[in-house]
This record gives C-alpha cells, sequence and structure tokens, in this order.
C-alpha cells in the first residue's frame, strides 16, 4: 500500500490511498461529504446492515481497513472501498447530495449495455475519448488498431490455456522484451510512467512495433495450433523477436534508439474536483 492522497469532492476532502493496484478511497469521509452527518461512523454501521439485508452479502469481503491520515496526524485503520463498491454504496444513501452521481451511473450504465448490443460504439467512444485529451488522428488510429489486435492475441490466449492474469503478464513481457529489449514495467520506469497506460504513452513506432510483436504472435499460435503456458510463451518470445529483429535494422539505418523516453504527460497537473 503506498501512495495516500486526497481527492476532492465537491470541496471536501476525501482520502483515497493505492491498494493492490487501484485506488480505495476512504468509506466514512464519502458517507460524511453525501449526507453531512457528524455521526458519519455510526450511519456507515447502519447502512452496513441494511445493505446485507438487501442482499449485498459479499459487503464484508469488499471492505478492506487500510492506514489513512487522521486530522492529527497519525495513521489509522478505516473502512475503505475500491471505487465500484464505492459506487455501490454511493447508491445506497439516500441523500440529495448523491443523486447527481446516481444519475451519472445510470447514464454510465445505460451507456455500457449499449456499447454491448453495439460494439462498435464502445470503439467510437474510445477513438473520441483519445481525441479530447489532444491526440493526434493518426495516432490515435494507430492506438486503435493497436487495440484489436491485442484483443485478438488475449482471445487466442484464453482458448489455448492461458486462464490467470499472471499468465497475460508473463506471455506479455515475454514479446515485449524480444521486441524491445524491456519489459513492461521497465518500459514505464523508463517514461517515467506510473499507474498510466504504457501504450497510451507510445509515439508511432513504439505502437507499430508492439502491433507487430502481437500480431505475430497471434499468427504462430494459429499456424502451430499452439496449446498450454509454455508453449504459448515460447511463440511470445518468437513473435517479438520477429519484431525486435524489424527494430534494429531500423534503428540501425535511422542511426537512433526507436525505444524513447517520451510520453504524452501533461507538463504540469492540477487536481480535478469531482462533479
Amino acid at each position: 500500500m503506498v501512495d495516500t492522497k486526497i481527492a476532492i469532492f465537491k470541496g471536501k476532502e476525501i482520502r483515497k490511498t493505492i491498494y493492490n493496484n487501484e485506488w480505495w478511497f476512504s468509506v466514512i469521509d464519502v458517507v460524511k461529504v453525501l449526507t453531512g452527518t457528524d455521526r458519519q461512523r455510526k450511519y456507515w454501521n447502519d447502512l452496513k446492515v441494511k445493505l446485507v439485508k438487501e442482499g449485498y452479502v459479499e459487503l464484508s469481503e469488499k471492505i478492506g481497513q487500510l492506514k489513512l491520515e487522521s486530522s492529527d496526524g497519525k495513521k489509522y485503520l478505516t473502512d475503505c472501498a475500491s471505487t465500484e463498491t464505492i459506487f455501490r454504496i454511493i447508491q445506497a444513501i439516500p441523500s440529495p447530495k448523491a443523486e447527481p452521481l446516481k444519475r451519472w451511473l445510470a447514464r454510465i450504465g445505460y451507456e455500457r449495455i449499449r456499447e454491448i448490443e453495439d460494439p462498435e460504439l464502445a470503439t467510437k467512444r474510445t477513438r473520441a475519448l483519445y481525441k479530447a485529451k489532444g491526440y493526434p488522428d493518426d495516432w490515435v488510429e494507430k492506438r486503435m488498431r493497436g487495440i484489436a489486435i491485442r484483443e485478438e492475441l488475449t482471445d487466442e490466449w484464453d482458448k489455448r490455456g492461458a486462464k490467470m492474469q499472471k499468465d497475460y503478464e508473463i506471455l506479455t513481457a515475454e514479446i515485449s522484451k524480444a521486441t524491445f529489449g524491456v519489459t513492461p514495467s521497465q518500459y514505464k520506469k523508463l517514461k517515467s510512467l506510473k499507474r498510466e497506460n504504457l501504450r497510451d504513452h507510445m509515439d508511432d513506432f513504439e505502437l507499430i512495433f508492439t502491433m507487430l510483436g502481437e500480431r505475430a504472435t497471434t499468427e504462430i499460435h494459429r499456424n502451430e495450433n499452439s496449446k498450454g503456458v509454455p508453449k504459448l510463451r515460447s511463440d511470445a518470445k518468437a513473435g517479438g523477436d520477429i519484431a525486435g529483429g524489424a527494430r534494429k535494422k531500423l534503428e540501425k539505418r535511422l542511426k537512433r534508439s526507436i525505444v524513447s523516453r517520451e510520453n504524452y504527460l501533461p507538463k504540469k497537473r492540477k487536481v480535478k474536483q469531482l462533479t
């Protein structure tokens, strides 16, 4: 557990921290902001009972006690929850202050259902988000193609015996090491990234060679009807070697490295309020 920070919610402080590689939020802080009560701990205890009675029996498994800094400067164990669980708790709070969030969640849920029915809508949304962030059109098209190639590859992994998240990480690392000479975690460190998506910070050549390594790996799996993680791992290295060989030839011709420290991080970051 690292990186304890404050989230701003309409001018109110909500403590949060990174746990299991995702943000977890202080439940009592959220309760206080949405209800305005000074007895937020009792409110939360009563709400837990209500949620369990309503069928949310796995609630206790979704709540973790994490150390957060209190107003006295000391850290105490505090009930915390992930973003998903916090949204579920918010839905159970009968407060006018919670209504904007509830409406937003309802809209998001409706949009996701539409995207399941028509996957093209999800593609359009992703493309629009990248453009809104300021990425150039030609980069966006490469990124979208890369997403499609990645999904095709992970589908093959799933069908051929890779079931655990760790399996996917190992196979991805094999392709990356063979393609670029570094694992994804090493690549992120090179680009000074933390929790950001590595591929969202790659330039054109980096995206192209990533696509080549993954597409080559997919084709090798299919051509050799590969089964089991050991064989998939061997294929991943072979696919990465193909992309890595092409990268080295280009680097020799250009007389510079394709593996870049450059990224799309803004020069200055601002804390945004949740609305």
